[in-house]
Parts: structure tokens; sequence; C-alpha cells
């Protein structure tokens, strides 16, 4: 089992016809994921890899009964791409995008929570169910089946945890990446609720980053609502403040933003925190 996708999940890409849209499109095809349809305005009619495109999601949706949607579009088009969604049938949508203006993440953010649909991203590389279904753009091959969920702010370090599990015989159920934007549609408190209710998931890895307080929170949720184990890592230890390190995100606008302070705070809750990627499968108990 998985959370938010598995192997019947039906995928829509919005951006089919550019070149990201098109070659993502065909690794995740590849990887086993059911692509039923693309989305370009004014496109609607053409087929690439064989993936009919049509002009709207909403007559995409129609026509394949599809219900997720990837967002590999230009900035400038991302708010109107997603609030198609939130008009259609979809329930999630996942936004690869980069650069998205914050008040165009703001406004598509909040209609789509008001039509109950679910976001991931912007600027994430998506999410993943080992030898099921893929949305986005990780690598699909240092994934393998298991039992350990994944969370994380970063997408290199979302591979590299990966790859350290995987090595040490620590399959996953599902792995995302959320985004290091300053507004993203879901975090990590959001995520940690449905892998503690995941019966096929029995331990999570959360990955953080220097800026904002959602490990705090993250913290405070595991203790005070989690049943299962949680380790994390924390990048960032020596980020000078007041410097964006990569993300928009991933600023260290206060004392409370740096990694020392929420690796305090993870750790006074009772979660692990490594401090080298490797350490991580070493933290997870014995399951």
């Amino acid at each position: 089992m998985s959370i938010l996708i598995d192997a019947n999940t039906r995928v829509i890409v919005q951006g089919i016809t550019g070149r990201d849209g098109s070659f993502h499109a065909r690794q995740m095809m590849d990887y086993g994921t059911r692509i039923v349809a693309g989305v370009t305005p004014g496109k609607g009619g053409q087929e690439i890899h064989g993936v009919p495109v049509f002009n709207t999601v909403a007559e995409a949706a129609q026509a394949t009964g599809a219900d997720a949607s990837v967002v590999y579009v230009p900035a400038r088009f991302v708010k109107d791409a997603l609030l198609e969604v939130a008009a259609s049938p979809l329930r999630l949508v996942v936004c690869i995008t980069e650069g998205v203006p914050v008040l165009d993440a703001l406004e598509a953010l909040e209609a789509l929570r008001a039509a109950g649909k679910r976001l991931i991203g912007p600027n994430c590389p998506g999410l993943i169910c080992p030898a099921a279904c893929k949305i986005g753009i990780m690598p699909g091959h240092i994934h393998t089946p298991g039992r350990i969920g994944v969370i994380s702010r970063s997408g290199t370090l979302t591979y590299e945890i990966v790859q350290v599990l995987t090595d040490a015989g620590l399959g996953q159920s599902t792995c995302i990446g959320i985004g290091g934007d300053a507004v993203i549609g879901s975090r990590f408190v959001d995520l940690l609720e449905l892998f503690e209710q995941d019966p096929e998931t029995d331990a999570v890895v959360l990955v953080g980053e220097i800026g904002g307080q959602d490990e705090v929170a993250a913290a405070r949720y595991y203790q005070e609502k989690m049943t299962k184990p949680v380790v994390a890592f924390m990048a960032g230890l020596t980020a000078p403040p007041g410097r964006r390190m990569g993300h928009a995100g991933a600023l260290v606008g206060g004392a409370d933003d740096t990694a020392a302070a929420k690796i305090e705070k993870l750790e006074a809750a009772g979660i692990p925190v490594a401090r080298l990627i490797s350490q991580v499968p070493g933290l997870l108990p014995k399951l």
C-alpha cells in the first residue's frame, strides 16, 4: 500500500507537448505510471507517445477518468494550470515547476483547498510508490518497495536518502518531495498524518532544511499524535544567517529557523536526527 498514489492512479500531464513534459511523461510511462492524457491549450487532438492531448483538464478528465495531474508548464502559466485542476474532478495535482510567483501560488492553493484537492509542490520532484507509480522527476531505479515513508523538502537529498535506505535493504512505501518554496501545498504535518494511518508504513524519514518552522510543527505533531517512529536529517548546519540556500523557503529569518535550533526541537520531541545521511538507516528501529 502507499499514500496518495498507487498502481491504479490515472495521470494527466499538463504541458505534455513541451520539452520537459514530453521527456518526463515518457520516463513515467516507462516506470509503469498510467499516463492517460496530456493537456496543452490549443493543441488538443494531437498525440505524444501515444497519449491523447486535450485542450483543457476538464476535457481530459471527462474522457479518461483521470484522478491526478502533474504540471510541467512555465512558471507564468502555473496558476491557470492549477486553477483548471481546482475546477475539475481530479483529487491530486503535483507541480514540478520552480519559480512560481508567490501570489500566484497563494491564489491557486486557496482555490485547490476550497475544492478539496491536494497539491504537492510547487518546485518539487514529485512522489513515487516504488514499482507501482511515479509522478514527477525522481530517478525510479534507486527506489525499492518496502515499509519506510520518506518526506523531504529537498529533491536531491530525497534521492540520497532513498539510495542509502535501498543500499541498507530498507524499501520505501511512498517517497514525497514536498518542495522548497515558501508557499507549498502539502507540508510535513499533512503527510505525517497520512503515513501514521497507512497500515503498510512502519516508520518515516523526514528530511528538513533551514528556513520556516515546518520541522518544529512536525516535531510537535509527532510528540502529540504519532505512534510510528520518525527519524530525521537536517540540511544546512553551516548555512550563514540571512542567506538563501537554493530554495526560496530555505532562508534563516531568525534564530528559530536555523538547522541547529530545529535539530534541538526534533530531538527534544523524541525524533533522532542524523548528522550524516549515511547514519539514517542506523537510526531506524529494527522493523
